[in-house]
């Protein structure tokens, strides 16, 4: 994340440069071996975390080993962490087998580093949301959401919650929903984009550009009631507008690193609203996450994006835009086949810990 307003690059970015900063990870070949165990200083080295030490248990995120030395001092009975070896994971304690009892665990753990001083970058007094994020036990899964469920059959896709600020420490995906609101024909080279930029005030990326609508998706709420629920609040639009007229097309995912080192692999679900001829539209900032909207021709879409001034994954969508609408193509961009499959990856899931 940045805390930082943009600054034009000197020279123009490449489409492919703009999706590997958002797309900027990859594990090293050495990933699980006893090679990578270093320091708690390596912010380069990672451990899997599972929801147990059973075999097959599924991975949930990835620990950055000055986290792991931090949970070996917690209380027994919340946490297990093998000594190092080759294919060792981090785990909640057997006795911590229900979406809500992790959740509880996460809870006062990340509200305890915040109260005091633990890494204030990331969730600080500044940076807390107090907003919570599901995690999944199949990430690519169902969106599942039962907070009442105090049982852990192994039935559901839901695992737990835990505070969005805290989800970077952890190495968990997240999810959110990015919308393309144009005029005109998409395909067509005179289509107009809406293009908020963020409020000077955001905790993140403040001043950035940014896609005409975004937001996370917070536990218990369904993907497109998340896309209503940013239209109302980021740009004043009516809710049916939304539910008329936006069309879901897809999705993007990227395996993003911040510039502290935490991993924020992310999978956003990408929708595109062609405003109607007959419908007055005019978005306009409401709960002050968005300084203003300007309505910009493609061309300055463009130069905006290879200028460096949008926010990492709004370019990515907007890059994700380009192809599925022709702007950019096999025939004029070299690197088409390496932007189009690193827009779609499986965030090197199958490496975080393989089933045994």
């Amino acid at each position: 994340m940045s805390n930082d307003p943009p600054s034009p690059v000197s020279s123009p970015l490449s489409y492919l440069e703009l999706v590997k900063i958002c797309d900027n990870f990859r594990l090293p070949p050495n990933f699980g071996s006893t090679d990578v165990f270093q320091k708690p200083s390596d912010t380069d080295s990672f451990v899997p975390w599972t929801l147990s030490q059973s075999p097959g248990s599924p991975a949930v995120g990835l620990l950055r080993l000055d986290i792991v030395d931090l949970l070996r001092k917690e209380k027994p009975g919340t946490w297990i962490i093998p000594e190092p070896q080759a294919g060792y994971r981090v785990s909640f304690d057997a006795s911590v087998n229900t979406p809500r009892k992790r959740t509880a665990v996460l809870k006062e753990l990340s509200e305890r580093w915040r109260d005091t001083g633990g890494f204030p970058a990331s969730i600080g007094p500044r940076k807390w949301r107090n907003e919570m994020f599901p995690v999944y036990r199949n990430p690519f899964g169902v969106h599942e959401y039962y907070p009442e469920n105090d049982s852990d059959e192994g039935e559901g896709n839901y695992a737990f919650q835990m505070e969005r600020a805290a989800c970077a420490l952890f190495g968990v995906i997240t999810y959110g929903i990015h919308m393309t609101v144009y005029q005109g024909i998409a395909s067509s080279p005179q289509v107009k984009i809406w293009v908020p930029t963020r409020a000077k005030t955001k905790q993140t990326w403040p001043s950035w550009l940014d896609n005409s609508v975004a937001g996370g998706i917070p536990s218990g709420m369904p993907v497109f009631e998340s896309l209503a629920k940013e239209c109302e609040e980021e740009a004043s639009m009516e809710a049916d507008i939304a539910r008329k007229h936006a069309k879901p097309v897809g999705a993007i995912s990227y395996f993003f690193r911040n510039r502290m080192h935490f991993l924020q692999p992310e999978i956003e679900y990408v929708y595109d609203l062609g405003v109607p001829h007959d419908t007055p539209f005019q978005p306009r900032p409401l709960d002050g996450e968005v300084e203003s909207f300007d309505l910009l021709s493609l061309d300055e879409v463009k130069s905006k994006l290879r200028q460096g001034i949008f926010k990492p994954n709004c370019a990515a969508v907007l890059i994700d835009f380009f192809v599925r609408h022709g702007h950019l193509t096999p025939d004029d961009e070299p690197d088409y086949m390496e932007i189009v499959s690193r827009l779609h990856g499986r965030l090197e899931y199958e490496r975080w810990c393989p089933q045994v």
